[in-house]
């Protein structure tokens, strides 16, 4: 898994999985979501990520395991 953030583009991307992209589809305003050949998702995107997340520092990712 690999998250990346555009600070340019204010987008947040995270990859699941390293299989090629063969569609994308918004599912809501400014979520895109990537899928493979079996139609499985592969990558999520957030866009406008300091508007909808205005108290967040999008540079700073902490992940918890459960």
């Amino acid at each position: 898994m690999k998250i990346h953030f555009d600070e340019k583009a204010d987008a947040l991307y995270l990859r699941l999985d390293d299989a090629p992209v063969i569609d994308s589809q918004e599912v809501s305003a400014g979520i895109v979501l990537d899928f493979n050949d079996r139609s499985q998702v592969v990558g999520i995107e957030v866009l406008d990520v300091k508007k909808r997340f205005p108290n967040a520092d999008p540079k700073t990712i902490r992940l918890e395991m459960a």
